[in-house]
């Protein structure tokens, strides 16, 4: 483990305290003294990873069911599982690699690392609820329970706006960093 100087910034350089991105995941989980945070470290990676396994299987069938088809839109719709993996793996991650940086620069927040796991597990919320939001009307099945209310309004809405409570999370993951990074524990 690397040692801190009085700042509470590691002693190693910069280019030594991480190698990259799977560096930086055990590196901000080692570093961070917020518990918050890391349960999200493990919890989102974990999440990113599946979401990552889940892309790429749909992408492997999307290849299978159009071998014979010839580019055109088919090679657009190739190329936007990528986009869409990318749009939800980066947010997953986002918090982790914003904590390592703030570490290898900056020493220990605790505050900022909590603060960026509770945005972190909002993101996560907002994917399920956007997931509930886009379920066709043919496959939405009667809730019952606590939630039923709530499941029935995000039914009732309009399936694009499935993308809106994603973008909001991670928009509230990009204004977490901004308003805490430079707040002093």
């Amino acid at each position: 483990m690397p040692e801190a100087n009085a700042d509470g910034a590691d002693d190693t350089g910069a280019d030594d305290a991480y190698g990259g991105l799977f560096g930086a995941i055990p590196y901000a989980f080692r570093a961070s003294r917020s518990r918050v945070f890391r349960l999200y470290a493990v919890v989102g990676v974990l999440a990113a990873v599946l979401v990552t396994v889940f892309m790429v299987l749909a992408l492997v069938r999307l290849f299978g069911v159009t071998t014979s088809a010839v580019g055109g839109s088919l090679t657009l719709s190739r190329a936007f599982y990528v986009v869409v993996a990318l749009f939800v793996v980066g947010p997953l991650l986002a918090p982790v690699l914003l904590v390592a940086r703030r570490h290898r620069r900056m020493g220990n927040g605790e505050r900022y690392d909590a603060w960026l796991g509770l945005a972190g597990f909002v993101f996560l919320a907002s994917l399920y609820i956007g997931l509930v939001i886009a379920v066709p009307t043919s496959q939405q099945e009667p809730s019952t329970g606590l939630f039923a209310p709530i499941v029935a309004v995000l039914y009732a809405l309009p399936r694009q706006t499935g993308l809106v409570p994603p973008i909001l999370a991670a928009s509230f993951i990009w204004g977490v960093h901004r308003l805490r990074r430079t707040k002093p524990n």
